[in-house]
């Protein structure tokens, strides 16, 4: 029997019908049988590891998907549809400030209270949370949450400013500090009188009396610092004080810039003849202190009351400033005029006319008189401006030149009574 068969095969006894391939499946090749599995892939420590893997890969994409949405919540315009002025206290911290910005709709988000959470993580990631500034603020329609935190940051809170006007007393500065209602804080103590200077100050909501206070004597110093080196070498001063005693005297006596420069030449040259400075504003002083106002015109019995400011008593300058005069008076004080003038009286234009003999003077008082009676007629007395250089003079005593040049050769005090030419002048002693 032949060992071939055609159709079927024995094998251990059973018979096993073998199917012809096509010729496609007969010319591919045979599979190779599976690999046995790795007894190590089969490992719970491994199958961890990978899964943390995983888990790591996602959890990356994950917040580089959520830092990129964040990034671009953050810089993207805001809701503000105009602009909103919100005040962000003193030492407020970073959650707080996000409180405020979202109540006030500086800040939001599509996702209820996120806008919250992007803006502090956003200051965070940029590390600005410990420089954010307190201040009143105007932030600008569609501000993003980066602009308000730029903002915050470089302080460009809303500035207000106040102003004081040159010869206040610093009882008056202090008093107008305390009605500034964008201000806070008391002023422990009345700086001394003399060592402020007046100018318009800006500050930010919130800001201290005493801060103010701070920024005005350390502005008076720089000035004075500056004006004292640049001063008149004739100037009979020794101490800056007594240069800002006579600028405060000046800068009372007119308010008009150009004149100081005449007005101070006109004390310095009583100072160099030992005449009395006779200064009205120094009256006042005496009488009221830092109050500043009399309130009424001088009378005689003010001119005859003895204080250590009234130079209609005292030689030489007072024992310091009656106000806080402005830069323009120190400088006129420090370089004044070159006159001979000894005297001045209103003009009643709002300047005065200066004269350097009593003779001229009381010729110019009497012009001053007038005036003063037809103001009074018309109902519009001055209050605190009645000069008393001539208080003595008869009101008819226009052109009276025989009764000046007598009054002239006796007394250069200017309103005093004739003195007796018999009787040596002493000069009374320079206060201390």
């Amino acid at each position: 029997m032949d060992d071939r068969q055609d159709a079927t095969d024995t094998t251990d006894g059973i018979k096993t019908r073998v199917n012809p391939k096509s010729p496609r499946e007969a010319l591919a090749p045979d599979q190779a049988p599976p690999l046995p599995r790795s007894r190590r892939a089969r490992n719970p420590i491994v199958v961890f590891m990978n899964g943390l893997v995983t888990l790591l890969l996602l959890g990356i994409l994950a917040a580089g998907a959520l830092l990129y949405w964040g990034k671009r919540e953050f810089e993207k315009p805001g809701p503000l549809t105009e602009e909103k002025v919100v005040i962000i206290p003193a030492d407020s911290g970073l959650v707080r400030v996000a409180d405020i910005l979202e109540t006030e709709g500086v800040i939001e988000s599509p996702y209820d209270m996120l806008g919250h959470y992007i803006f502090i993580g956003g200051v965070r990631a940029y590390q600005q949370q410990g420089r954010l500034k307190a201040g009143e603020y105007a932030f600008p329609a569609g501000i993003s949450m980066r602009g308000v935190m730029n903002m915050l940051v470089s302080g460009k809170a809303i500035l207000h400013q106040i102003t004081f006007p040159e010869g206040l007393t610093s009882q008056q500065i202090v008093d107008r500090l305390k009605q500034s209602e964008f201000l806070t804080g008391a002023v422990a103590a009345v700086p001394a009188e003399g060592t402020l200077l007046p100018e318009t100050y800006s500050f930010t909501r919130g800001a201290s009396r005493s801060q103010i206070i701070e920024q005005m004597q350390a502005a008076h110093t720089k000035a004075l610092d500056e004006i004292w080196a640049g001063r008149n070498d004739d100037l009979p001063f020794s101490d800056p004080k007594e240069l800002v005693t006579l600028a405060s005297i000046v800068e009372k006596e007119t308010g008009k810039a150009d004149e100081r420069p005449h007005v101070a030449s006109v004390f310095l040259n009583r100072l160099a003849r030992n005449i009395r400075l006779q200064s009205d504003p120094t009256i006042i002083y005496g009488l009221v202190g830092g109050a500043g106002t009399l309130g009424r015109p001088i009378t005689r019995a003010d001119i005859d009351k003895p204080t250590p400011y009234n130079t209609y008593h005292v030689n030489g300058l007072p024992p310091g400033p009656i106000a806080n005069p402005g830069r323009a008076a120190l400088e006129a004080v420090a370089n004044p005029s070159n006159t001979k003038d000894l005297y001045f009286v209103a003009d009643g234009t709002g300047g005065h006319v200066f004269a350097a003999s009593l003779a001229e003077h009381n010729r110019n008082v009497a012009k001053w008189r007038r005036i003063e009676r037809e103001k009074a007629a018309a109902g519009k007395p001055d209050v605190d401006t009645k000069d008393p250089d001539a208080v003595d003079l008869p009101p008819d005593a226009d052109g009276d030149a025989a009764a000046a040049k007598a009054a002239d050769a006796n007394d250069l005090l200017d309103g005093a009574p004739p003195r007796d030419p018999k009787l040596p002048v002493l000069p009374l002693p320079k206060p201390e």
